[in-house]
């Protein structure tokens, strides 16, 4: 009986109907919606309140492709809602098929030249909430190739930060899948983000920190944290990280701070980055930094973050260590001349004596992350039709701990489990021979196994 009400309940009727001047009803529709939101808190309860089809009415009336002229303000009918509303209702879209149907808008709207700035805002901003809702929006993007979207508006428009942070907040998104990491980091976003984060600066602090942990999910990828630590910005990241540890006096910019190390974290999960955090003297660093973290309680994470670090990069060494790098000298009885063990003791103080094969299998790593994310792709189109349905072939097999010989030996034992049935005679321990009983009339049956 609601305003809001009918204009849904118009909106949906100009869906199936494709009558001439249905646009410019819609467009009419759309914009009394979307000033309903806007004004009214009453509006949006009862579009968001359970059993409304208010939403499903909108992602219904975007997904008809004649209705794109009315587009933007649908969307904004939905940005209007989430962000009011919070993020309870981010997964009523993703179960309604909002993903899909925003990533089909998304690829559309790419393909205007120029692409509407404001709506390019709104989709991702979209994308950005629902996204931790939907745990295949990154395969999603991938498949209806809106993945390197965000990526070449973030390259054309580097400073235009209303525009770049909500598709670095949907890059963010993109990163938790390992293919989409590969994939973006082979299209240059790891060299790209090096560009926006920077020393220490009071301007766009929220554009670095959303930079800096969009880089901290891309290097959790082995093959960009080697591309990475090619090209130096282990060294990089090191040198931030100081400078805002010397200027962030007042610990306003904690945040910041554990994303610089969040992303030394992650390239460091690599031979070759703690390699390089060696040589650019991070030991010491992040050891004098959390030094002057530790009177501050606040600033915690900073002090667990670098220790971390520090344990994971820190040379290792078998006992007993003949070095200066333990507080204790166990010395061996007896040392051979020569042998592995007199090698051990005629290393230099800073060598790392444990080999370190973590990463000698990294390639085989990656490409069976690529083929379990094929498959799951294949798996959104396709039914899987090798599944085993056969019950006796999926029943385990019982095999016996002993050979059918060894166990005749127990036959004597259990004669009732044999199928012959004679009388067994105590005395002489042989089978009686079978006499009928005079007083019984009729025929004598004896009983099978079966029946017995």
């Amino acid at each position: 009986n609601s305003r809001t009400v009918f204009l849904l309940s118009q909106l949906e009727k100009i869906n199936l109907d494709s009558v001439v001047g249905a646009s410019d009803n819609a467009r009419c529709v759309t914009s009394k919606i979307l000033h309903l939101v806007q004004s009214q808190e009453k509006t949006r309860k009862e579009m968001t309140s359970k059993g409304s089809t208010g939403i499903e009415v909108i992602l219904s009336t975007l997904e008809v492709k004649s209705f794109n002229f009315c587009s933007y303000g649908l969307i904004a009918v939905l940005h209007f809602i989430i962000m009011k509303c919070g993020g309870r209702r981010a997964s009523v879209i993703v179960t309604k098929g909002g993903t899909q149907i925003l990533l089909q808008l998304l690829l559309s709207a790419s393909k205007d030249s120029p692409p509407n700035e404001e709506l390019m805002v709104l989709l991702h901003t979209l994308l950005a909430k629902i996204g931790p809702k939907d745990k295949k929006i990154g395969m999603k993007a991938r498949i209806n190739g809106a993945l390197n979207i965000s990526l070449n508006l973030v390259k054309q428009n580097l400073h235009n930060l209303r525009l770049v942070l909500p598709c670095l907040q949907v890059l963010r998104v993109y990163s938790t899948n390992s293919v989409n990491a590969v994939s973006l980091g082979k299209n240059g976003v790891v060299e790209l983000l090096f560009k926006i984060i920077g020393p220490f600066s009071k301007k766009n602090t929220s554009l670095m920190k959303v930079a800096l942990d969009t880089l901290a999910a891309l290097l959790k990828s082995k093959t960009n944290a080697r591309r990475a630590v090619d090209r130096g910005y282990v060294q990089v990241l090191l040198t931030i990280y100081v400078d805002w540890h010397g200027h962030d006096s007042r610990h306003r910019y904690m945040l910041i701070r554990k994303g610089v190390l969040q992303c030394i974290k992650s390239v460091t999960n690599i031979k070759l980055g703690r390699k390089a955090f060696i040589d650019a003297n991070g030991m010491k660093i992040l050891y004098n930094t959390s030094q002057d973290c530790l009177a501050v309680r606040t600033l915690d994470p900073l002090v667990n973050t670098s220790s971390l670090i520090m344990r994971k990069c820190f040379p290792k060494n078998r006992l007993p260590l003949p070095t200066i790098k333990s507080a204790f000298h166990f010395q061996l009885p007896v040392i051979p001349a020569s042998g592995p063990v007199a090698q051990l003791y005629n290393l230099p103080p800073d060598v790392d004596d444990v080999v370190d094969e973590s990463d000698d299998n990294d390639d085989a790593e990656t490409e069976s992350e690529i083929e379990a994310e094929n498959d799951d792709d294949k798996d959104q189109h396709f039914k899987n039709d090798d599944i085993e349905t056969d019950i006796n072939k999926l029943k385990p097999r019982q095999e016996l701990g002993r050979s059918i010989e060894e166990l005749k030996m127990y036959e004597q034992f259990f004669p009732e489990l044999s199928e012959n049935f004679q009388e067994w005679d105590l005395v002489s321990k042989e089978p009686k021979a079978f006499v009928p009983d005079a007083n019984l009339s009729g025929p004598i049956v004896v009983p099978t196994a079966s029946e017995e």
